[in-house]
């Protein structure tokens, strides 16, 4: 059915005086047609609209708007429905999930519209001209775009994917538009690192402002790989050489472009044991969405929590965390409780959903943590990171919920926001209870 359905409306607002309500669609705006929630604000950015209704029961409804620029209008949609990927990446993480996740996990999205609403990661490889013309024309910036590589024959063998279209050609057509874009490589051991990964960095830099970072990200690679492309993991050594070479490298870049634009993902810094540059040296953080700056802005953000922290009511507290972020996280509990008098007990959690080799919070499962706690003495309060969680609900990659644990384990159990802040905040908010 065409035009956007309603979700709901802000009560009090234009769209609620004008009796628009949920489950009516918004089919146009001054005579253009809705496609998608893109078009609506495009469209409705001017101050004298003419909004064209559909209401529940099929009475069309066509209404004149006069407001100020800035004031919304009050109506909430539906999430658009996003365009599934045809590619076949060696690296595709959702090929190497287990059964019995929650199910959206299994859907792999290509779409360029949730590259500009959320920050989602596209290859473009399906991308036909009359989308480019659309971001062009709408001026869909900033977008994040999934290169891996500039060499189109080693891009098609990471793709899974022949006859794609060659990606610096449309990145140059973006640039040429206008359009600012934020880029990343998951690199792959002797897939596209080396020569390969030097050519992609000089092709990217060369556009740059418009082409403003570029992030590499180490390949995930989980034991559920029966029947993929074999591919080499990420060691400890790889990572120290790596980051031993092209640390120069983005140093180097930073001063020709006069800000920072090249960066590795924390992982490599930990997998590596490689201290972590100086927080400045990652700019404005474009990249932390993607792992990149997460540990140094926890580092500084936990001097400045433990400064100010005050004591508080004597009490027992268990942490799960991730295998990787562990020895930061212990370095700030540790002052934490000298200074709160606080007993903090850290657990870092063993992968056994996906298997050793991923050691990141995010992808800790509700069993995970279930089997490990139910072997050790816990606190008074566990505290969860919000990360290990579907946004908004408290469910685990594995469907199990906070309560499940709260039942299982018969202790309070307290979703944290996985900085400093959020956890002393945390405590202090369970102490007040």
């Amino acid at each position: 059915m065409e035009g956007l359905l309603i979700d709901s409306v802000v009560t009090e607002s234009i769209a609620d005086e004008l009796e628009i309500e949920a489950g009516d669609r918004l089919v146009a705006i001054n005579g253009h047609r809705l496609r998608d929630i893109i078009d609506f604000n495009f469209f409705a950015a001017d101050e004298e609209l003419t909004l064209e209704v559909v209401k529940r029961d099929g009475e069309v409804w066509e209404m004149e708007v006069e407001r100020d620029e800035s004031e919304p209008l009050g109506l909430i949609f539906q999430a658009p429905v996003p365009a599934e990927c045809g590619n076949k990446c060696i690296f595709c993480f959702v090929h190497q999930l287990p059964k019995g996740l929650r199910k959206p996990l299994y859907v792999k999205d290509e779409d360029y519209r949730l590259s500009f609403l959320y920050g989602n990661y596209v290859t473009l490889a399906n991308i036909d001209a009359s989308d480019l013309e659309r971001i062009k024309s709408q001026r869909l910036s900033p977008l994040y775009i999934s290169v891996h590589a500039t060499d189109p024959l080693v891009r098609e063998r990471m793709l899974g994917k022949t006859g794609i279209p060659p990606i610096l050609e449309i990145i140059k057509e973006l640039a040429g538009a206008g359009i600012t874009m934020h880029t990343q490589v998951v690199l792959c051991p002797g897939v596209n690192d080396g020569k390969v990964l030097a050519q992609t960095v000089a092709d990217l830099s060369s556009l740059f402002p418009a082409v403003a970072s570029l992030a590499v990200v180490p390949v995930g690679l989980t034991m559920h790989r029966k029947g993929l492309p074999a591919l080499q993991p990420v060691t400890k050594e790889y990572a120290a050489e790596l980051l031993s070479q092209w640390q120069p490298e983005m140093a180097g870049l930073a001063r020709c472009l006069g800000e920072p634009f090249l960066f590795f993902a924390d992982e490599f810094y930990i997998k590596g044991g490689v201290a972590f540059p100086p927080l400045e040296l990652y700019g404005d953080l474009p990249q932390i969405e993607n792992g990149v700056g997460m540990v140094p802005v926890f580092l500084e953000e936990a001097d400045e929590v433990v400064h100010g922290a005050k004591r508080l009511k004597q009490a027992s507290v268990t942490v799960v965390t991730g295998e990787s972020p562990y020895p930061y996280l212990e370095g700030f509990l540790h002052r934490l409780a000298d200074k709160t008098g606080i007993k903090f007990t850290i657990v870092p959690i063993k992968n056994r959903l996906f298997g050793d080799t991923v050691t990141v919070t995010g992808l800790v499962s509700g069993g995970d943590i279930l089997d490990c706690l139910k072997k050790v003495e816990s606190g008074d309060v566990i505290l969860i990171p919000d990360v290990m969680l579907k946004e908004g609900e408290g469910i685990f990659l594995d469907d199990l919920s906070i309560d499940d644990l709260q039942n299982a384990l018969g202790k309070d159990v307290v979703v944290a926001e996985s900085t400093p802040r959020g956890i002393y905040a945390a405590i202090i908010r369970f102490q007040s209870a």
